[in-house]
Order: structure tokens, then sequence, then C-alpha cells
């Protein structure tokens, strides 16, 4: 059996290399069904991989009060216009709101193009800064590498210190170690108190170029009209959540003067909220990438049974010759089956490669977090062998059949 059916497997290799034309263009028929399956699915698993890194940190435990909620939101056909978070909406809340064990953090961006100077070195005006006050940090889920949180201390009483994101140990102090430097944005003087760990970019948002300040600091040097805050609540127990954010919800209608009939003019949000809309973007997305690639294999079988079928018409005198000889009906069958089969699995080994070539290229280019997605690939080759089997099965059959008198009177 064992000889069988290597000389089954020997003939079929034989075959392929007699016609090495037809069976490169046939694999990579196949290979590009499975490129496009495996690629897009790559790039869904690095985007979901990203966003739930960049949100995971935030816990489920945090809420946040902003101007409009994740989705855009429209009433009819009127897009709905939420006023600003003003501060001292957010001052009255951050001073009204009591809930037990939660902590609040205010925050704005006073510019996205600032320029930063230490010494004689200076960085290009791509610098974010932020105001912000002591709870910012933890409730954002940022950690420092090296030196210290804001204190109470520095935020009520305007102390000039900053907190720098990651990048500027990279460039603008080199091998220096930033902690009690003092640098200069906008001609006013900060000393650094911290660096924060790596964060990476996300949609080209560089989130390790930025400087923290106190916010009254930073208020009094960007005064901008309709500057929008941000407010953030974290809840040490998660039990609570639900009852801290009614709470959080019926203070700030207060502060914003809604009447009980009215809707909110303010957007509140977890950040698991964001990641179970990203969730279901990407998988859209992966429902396309099957649509997809089905339509592209369904191509591809019917190309790989055809072609099977012309070897089964140009090899007709050698089957004769073979049944001739003793071979069975199943022995014919299995060596045509067999060479479908090496060709589509040829085909699903090129896809693969393609595919997670291409979602790490676009991946890295994009900054996503890539992984080797597992799924995607055992995917494929479960495919690729199906679509073998069904396409070289009819060939098969039909060369198993072939009157063998007949078959070696064939020219």
């Amino acid at each position: 059996m064992f000889s069988l059916f290597r000389e089954n497997l020997r003939i079929a290799f034989d075959s392929i290399k007699s016609q090495l034309l037809r069976t490169i263009l046939t694999v990579f028929i196949i290979a590009i069904g499975i490129t496009a399956l495996v690629g897009i699915l790559s790039l869904v698993t690095a985007l979901e991989n990203t966003i739930s890194s960049d949100f995971a940190s935030m816990g489920s435990n945090t809420f946040n009060l902003q101007r409009y909620e994740f989705s855009t939101q429209r009433r009819g056909e009127r897009k709905i216009i939420n006023p600003v978070i003003g501060y001292r909406q957010v001052k009255e809340f951050n001073d009204s709101y009591e809930f037990p064990t939660s902590r609040t953090a205010v925050s704005f961006t006073g510019t996205r193009g600032a320029e930063v100077k230490y010494d004689n070195e200076k960085t290009d005006p791509e610098v974010t800064v932020l105001g912000v006050n002591e709870n910012f940090l933890q409730n954002s889920g940022l950690k420092i590498e090296n030196g210290r949180n804001f204190t109470s201390f520095d935020i009520t009483n305007n102390t000039r210190v900053c907190v720098l994101g990651s990048d500027f140990t990279k460039n603008l102090f080199k091998d220096d170690n930033p902690v009690g430097k003092t640098i200069s944005i906008r001609g006013t003087k900060f000393q650094v108190i911290a660096i924060l760990e790596e964060k990476g970019a996300t949609f080209g948002n560089n989130q390790d170029l930025r400087v923290l300040i106190p916010i009254q600091v930073a208020r009094t040097m960007f005064t901008q009209p309709n500057i929008n805050y941000n407010v953030s609540v974290m809840v040490d127990d998660a039990e609570y959540m639900d009852a801290a954010e009614e709470e959080a919800i019926v203070l700030f209608r207060n502060i914003r003067g809604l009447s009980p009939v009215e809707d909110n003019n303010f957007g509140i949000g977890r950040s698991d909220d964001l990641i179970n809309q990203i969730t279901q973007i990407t998988g859209t997305l992966g429902v396309a990438a099957w649509v997809i690639s089905i339509i592209t294999i369904f191509g591809s079988c019917i190309a790989l049974m055809n072609i099977m079928l012309v070897s089964v018409t140009e090899r007709t005198r050698e089957i004769g010759v073979r049944k001739a000889l003793g071979a069975k009906k199943s022995t014919i069958a299995f060596q045509f089956l067999y060479e479908a089969i090496i060709v589509g699995q040829l085909g699903g080994i090129v896809g693969i490669i393609l595919g997670i070539l291409i979602g790490l290229l676009i991946a890295n280019v994009a900054n996503f977090v890539f992984t080797t997605p597992w799924t995607a690939i055992i995917a494929a080759t479960i495919i690729t062998f199906c679509v073998a089997i069904i396409s070289g099965l009819f060939p098969a059959l039909k060369a198993a059949k072939l009157d063998p008198v007949e078959s070696l009177r064939y020219e």
C-alpha cells in the first residue's frame, strides 16, 4: 500500500514538473484568493490589537465626559452640534462630583504644533501640549518610566513643571537624563519631572511626542476661544461603575442647564465602548475579506478543475497503458487527486506567505501591532485542501472510468 502511494506521488510530481508553466499559473491563481484572505485578516487583526492596546490600559472602570459621543449623532437629517465643554463647567464638575472611590481628571489640548527648546537644541513645531491635573496620568493609563507624577501642590500652585513623552529622550536630550532639566515652550520655562513609557503612534497621532503641563499654567499660555475640555472619571470598584456614571450625568446636566425633557448635549462613553465599536467595524472587514477571497477561490477552483481535465485528456494513452498493466480504477483516480492536492497546497503556501508579507508591510507603515494570523493560516490551509479535493475529484473519476482499449487507441 505504501509503495503504491509513493508511486502515485512520484507520478504526480513528474506530471507537475513536465507542465511547469501551467502549474505555476494555477498555483498563482489559487494564491491570489488566499493572499486576499490572509492579507486582509492580518490587517484586521493588527488593527484590533492596536486599538485594544491603546484603550485597554484605561480599563473598564473609566468613563469620559466629552463634547460628542464616539459615533456621529444625527437627529433626522440635521447633525447635532453640541456646545464645547468649557473650563467653568469642568471646574464645577470637579469641585462638586464626590462619588466614593472616584478620581476625576481634567485636561485640554493647548496646541499640536509647539516647538520645545533645550539649551541650543529644539524640536520641530509638531509637539502636542496638554494641560492636565494630577489624576490625568492614572486615568489615561499612562505609566512613568523615570521621575514622578504631578501632585495636587503642582496643580493648585501653578508650578512650572512638565512630563515628557518618550520621544524627547531620542532627539532633544539624546544621551542626557531629562529629569531635572529645564525646557522652554513659547518662552515659558518648565522643569522636567518625569518621562513617560513609550506608547507609539496610532493613525498618525504620535503619543510619545507630547508635553503635559499643569492645567492652570496651560490656560495662561493658550487663550484661544472655544477651547474644549475633557473629563475622565475612574472608579476603583467596577461594580459601582453604573452608579458613578449616572451621578455624573445628572450633575453635568445640571451644570449645562438642561431641563428634564431635553436630551444630553454632551457625550459620555467608556473605553470599552469604543473597543466594541471598532470590533464591529473590523468584524465587517473580516466578512468582506471572506467574501472577496471565496469569490476568488471559486474562480481558482474552476481553473484548477479545467487544468486537471486537460491533463486527463493529454494523458489518456498513459492511463490506458497503466490499466493494461493492471492498474485499478482507484489507483488511477488517486494519481490525479494527489496531483490536484499538491498544486492546491502549493498555491495555499504561496498565498499565505504573500498575505503575511503584505499584512506585515502595511502594519509597519501604519504603525499597527502585527501578530501572526494563525486563524487565517489554518483557514487558508483547510480551504486550499478542500478546493483541491473538489477540483480534482471529477477529473480523477473521469480518468478512472476511461476504457483501457479506447485509451490505448487515443492519439
